[in-house]
């Protein structure tokens, strides 16, 4: 089963092009939703005041190999081109992986409150940790410490990779739902 791609992309706009910059980068997220494998993108704007001129740009991906298309295009080399007298350097990216990860949804610009992400979170970890280390730990015939760093790996491996994964796509309409 392939894994959904998430990667987190960091511009600095020059003072005076905030304005441009947000026109330009909205006409780019219109022409490029339709390209195949994007889920989605979201836009995060510095704090109004704080003298800080740095986008977060958040685009997701059915695949690597989408991700890496998308990255080679004409749309993407057309929009570097476009932008660059409105930024400063270059940009930044990072793919996102793990927690950080699981509650991005690219079809909602609002997050889940931290309590509910947390909540999701514990019931992914309590019973997970709770097999493994019933499951593995018996047979395990080291010291504590190491035990526990084995059971902990074992754990967080599960977590990222199977448990978070179904637990957010199941949890979807109560992670977005309004808090009450």
């Amino acid at each position: 089963m392939e894994e959904n791609i998430h990667v987190a992309i960091t511009r600095t706009v020059k003072a005076g092009f905030e304005e441009p910059f947000e026109q330009a980068i909205q006409d780019f997220f219109a022409k490029t939703m339709g390209l195949q494998g994007s889920l989605g993108v979201q836009l995060i704007r510095p704090v109004p005041g704080s003298g800080n001129n740095s986008y977060g740009i958040l685009r997701s991906f059915k695949s690597e190999k989408d991700r890496q298309a998308f990255y080679a295009s004409a749309a993407f080399m057309e929009w570097e081109k476009v932008v660059e007298p409105m930024v400063e350097g270059e940009y930044t990216r990072k793919d996102l992986h793990g927690l950080e990860a699981f509650f991005s949804d690219p079809n909602t610009i609002r997050h889940p409150p931290k309590w509910k992400m947390a909540f999701v979170t514990w019931l992914g970890v309590w019973p997970t940790v709770f097999a493994v280390t019933q499951l593995l730990s018996p047979h395990l015939s080291l010291p504590v410490l190491a035990a526990t760093g084995v059971d902990t790996f074992v754990v967080v491996l599960i977590l990222s990779w199977a448990v978070m994964p179904l637990l957010t796509k199941i949890m979807r309409p109560w992670l977005r739902s309004k808090s009450t």
